[in-house]
């Protein structure tokens, strides 16, 4: 009974939420403030986020100010920078000073990587100045590393505390910590002596010292390092927080679970439009101008439809034999599109495994080898159905005169060794190019397709002149 009633009341819950933004709306124009305010002082940051981009632009303020403060700068950090810009332009320094003394500090650096120089400039003037030494000092790292991404908030212990001093310490400090699940244990020039997690104080004993009960093999990362790499370790460590260190192996900041998955987002639509020949942009579609949009795709639309005109000169360098055997044009959209197919298929999920970091270069010929064999499987069904189609369809079903036995083969042969050649460009071109600090994602759909296109152009009127004869 208790299953089915929460079932009801989550139901329940979604209806309403179908409805809540329509609701508050009117609460709005009734200048219903009181109600309005008990109303939303509960909901989730997200969910307030969501009705703030459906309300009409000039409510918006008026609904961000009725928000408790804590939960104003929690939905502050997920609404749009356009909407954050807009607000920030109707807050006077008293509220803008409120909103940022409430956020982390990794939260305000992202914000204002977003910001125009006058909304910065009045950000930073509106803060104290050892936050906005903090701040200056994330800002000067690069873009893609881990000290933009990590926050200076955390807990740090002295491995000397017995364990109920230490619970003394994360109730007093933890408050304006982004998480006081893992806690990070140094010496007095902050080098990383251990890490605790709350499990561990909470299931040791109150007079155990840290140093006992602290585990020592401590994974850190580099402020330098690749912020894809700090993803990839939480990932594979399970752990909802890393430490990050400076050169001097000095604990500076961690970089926690919830950027982690910022980063994952950022990382995936970056490498989706990459692999669809499209220069990555930081912000979303509906954000865009058709201006904008134009010249993500115009570069590469131009330069795959140069290298496109090649298909076009073997062509036409073949057009003699061709004249002889016209039947084989009709067979040249098949096989170019086949090839395209194949390369495609094992250049994905050569490019997905290197970002996961499955690969590396010293496996290319294990990953060949591996191809070659898909490769033999594939073009063979491949070839034989192709074999079959041809004959009992175009030559018996259709009367085709020109497809004789000859012909068949040679299409069937070509396609066979347009996969097999498909396949083994597909897996080495995103190996080689992450080889030459290349995103492998570049290698994907477009320029696999157009050099397989010509690839199998080239094939086809080979085999077709050793065993024709044209």
């Amino acid at each position: 009974m208790r299953i089915e009633s929460e079932i009801v009341h989550i139901e329940t819950d979604i209806i309403e939420e179908t409805n809540i933004t329509e609701t508050i709306e009117e609460l709005l124009r009734e200048r219903s403030f009181s109600q309005l305010k008990g109303m939303i002082s509960e909901m989730n940051p997200a969910d307030l986020a969501l009705i703030m981009s459906e309300l009409p632009e000039k409510k918006v303020a008026i609904f961000f100010r009725l928000l408790p403060k804590d939960l104003a700068a929690e939905t502050f950090v997920e609404i749009d920078t356009d909407m954050q810009e807009d607000l920030i332009h109707t807050f006077s320094d008293v509220e803008l000073r409120e909103v940022f003394n409430e956020l982390y500090v990794d939260d305000t650096v992202d914000i204002l990587e977003e910001m125009p120089a006058g909304v910065v400039k009045r950000i930073l003037r509106n803060t104290d100045r050892e936050t906005r030494h903090v701040i200056n000092e994330l800002l000067q790292y690069p873009e893609d590393s881990a000290g933009s991404i990590m926050t200076t908030e955390y807990v740090r212990l002295n491995s000397s505390l017995t364990v109920s001093d230490a619970l003394a310490v994360i109730r007093r400090s933890g408050v304006d910590k982004e998480t006081i699940y893992t806690c990070y244990v140094t010496d007095n020039n902050r080098l990383v002596l251990g890490v605790v997690t709350a499990r561990m104080l909470l299931t040791s004993s109150p007079d155990k010292i840290i140093e006992e009960i602290m585990a020592t093999n401590v994974i850190v990362a580099k402020t330098t390092d690749d912020r894809e790499s700090v993803v990839t370790a939480l990932q594979k460590y399970d752990f909802v927080a890393l430490p990050v260190v400076d050169d001097e192996n000095r604990l500076v900041g961690i970089v926690t679970i919830d950027d982690a998955i910022d980063v994952l987002q950022e990382e995936a639509t970056e490498d989706i439009e990459k692999m669809a020949a499209i220069t990555p942009t930081e912000k979303p579609y509906l954000k865009m101008t058709a201006w904008g949009l134009f010249l993500s795709r115009i570069p590469w639309l131009l330069l795959l439809m140069i290298s496109a005109t090649f298909t076009g000169m073997i062509i036409t360098s073949f057009e003699s034999s061709l004249a002889s055997q016209a039947v084989l044009i009709a067979f040249i959209p098949m096989l170019m599109g086949t090839g395209g197919n194949s390369g495609s298929q094992s250049s994905v999920t050569v490019i997905r495994a290197l970002s996961l970091d499955e690969l590396r270069l010293g496996d290319i010929f294990r990953v060949v080898w591996k191809e070659v064999r898909i490769a033999v499987l594939c073009g063979g069904c491949l070839a034989l159905a192709c074999f079959a189609k041809i004959w009992l369809v175009d030559r018996i079903l259709l009367s085709n005169d020109e497809i004789t036995l000859m012909v068949d083969l040679v299409i069937c042969i070509s396609l066979f060794i347009t996969v097999l050649t498909a396949k083994i460009v597909g897996a080495i071109l995103p190996m080689l190019a992450q080889a030459i600090k290349l995103d492998p994602a570049v290698m994907a759909s477009p320029f696999i397709t157009s050099i397989v296109d010509v690839l199998s152009l080239i094939v086809y009127f080979r085999v077709a002149t050793a065993v024709l004869g044209i």
